[in-house]
């Protein structure tokens, strides 16, 4: 296992880390400290959560991941050993209802931070949390399912990132948050932040988590300059592409026929079937798969050995549903994809850029 710095916060995060958003919810307690405990053996020190976890999101389970990520690591005596990083949910977190997070009024400023701080500090059993990154701008932003950029006007009430940066700034300085980070922003929001820090002479955003893989290579288009330019680390979710690049949808069938697979995130899920199994895409993992077929690899060892060579990369998030899954991505470690390979998968990328 690689590890490296952290933009310039001072923590060192391993290459590989794991995302633990199922733990509590799909991924029962037991399976959950098997996962921990493998990768933890296998060198990952980067524990990534939010006080939203588990997905599916609800009342009934909201801060279990928390809860199961802060008990192993107390468990097994390793909370100085490892990052472990949260996040904060503001408005934008729109996946599904959850007034049951702070209400109506659940917003990036500083009561809110501050609540939401402490309540994940008493879950997670810890006085400090490492990283502790802004879930979604609160602003609109287009991502997802805002594909194209188009002027919105401002919500009531909408926080300023100014004062999101006071706020978190507080925090650091109570000595209840180590680092800052960001997920799911722009250019603009980015260079923003670090703008404002810059000119506050609060602490400098240290990384941003948005998605990375074969299939999302947005990153690349602007803020793979600022991140390597301003010290920003990327920690890419999603790098097997909600599981399409392990190949189970059928990669090798040329785009046709793809169909859900039961029990799978794509099960039951329209939205998912037309976003991650379009004929586009699925002509795209058909070559990436050919690409790994010839020069004997697994697609999905692959897609996380390319998504972790990336200059701008700090961490390849690792999620899996079950241990026997995570046991396979996990074989990824010390795979080091040569040139041609790499030459191989950018010329399917321009020829299928960031298909949909």
């Amino acid at each position: 296992m690689q590890y490296r710095k952290l933009g310039h916060s001072g923590l060192e995060v391993s290459m590989y880390g794991l995302g633990v958003m199922t733990f509590g919810g799909q991924t029962g307690e037991a399976d959950a400290f098997r996962q921990m405990d493998m990768a933890f053996e296998a060198g990952v020190t980067l524990f990534d959560t939010a006080e939203n976890y588990p997905t599916p999101t609800g009342p009934e389970t909201q801060g279990r991941s928390e809860e199961l990520l802060g008990k192993w690591a107390k468990s097994r005596g390793a909370r100085d050993k490892v990052v472990v990083a949260t996040k904060v949910a503001g408005p934008g977190n729109a996946a599904g209802d959850m007034t049951h997070i702070r209400g109506e009024n659940r917003h990036l400023d500083r009561t809110n931070i501050a609540e939401a701080v402490d309540a994940s500090l008493k879950r997670l059993g810890t006085d400090v949390i490492d990283l502790y990154q802004i879930h979604w701008p609160e602003r609109a932003v287009s991502t997802h399912g805002r594909q194209r950029f188009s002027a919105l006007p401002d919500a009531p009430g909408q926080v300023s990132i100014e004062e999101t940066l006071a706020a978190l700034s507080e925090q650091v300085s109570l000595g209840k948050i180590r680092a800052v980070g960001v997920c799911n922003e722009t250019p603009w929001g980015v260079m923003r932040y670090l703008f404002m820090s810059d000119l506050m002479t609060v602490p400098r955003v240290a990384s941003i988590q948005n998605g990375y893989s074969l299939l999302d290579r947005q990153f690349e288009i602007g803020l793979a300059e600022v991140a390597m330019r301003e010290g920003l680390g990327l920690i890419g979710y999603s790098p097997l592409a909600s599981g399409t690049l392990t190949g189970k949808y059928g990669s090798s069938n040329n785009g046709e026929g793809a169909a859900p697979i039961p029990g799978s995130r794509s099960d039951g899920s329209p939205t998912f079937i037309s976003r991650m199994l379009s004929p586009a895409s699925q002509q795209a993992i058909a070559a990436y798969g050919e690409v790994a077929k010839a020069h004997g690899l697994e697609l999905a060892h692959m897609a996380l050995a390319f998504a972790a060579q990336q200059p701008f990369m700090a961490s390849v998030l690792m999620a899996a549903s079950s241990a026997e899954q995570l046991a396979s991505n996990l074989g990824a470690i010390d795979l080091v994809l040569p040139k041609e390979v790499i030459g191989a998968i950018n010329q399917i990328h321009d020829a299928h850029p960031n298909p949909k």
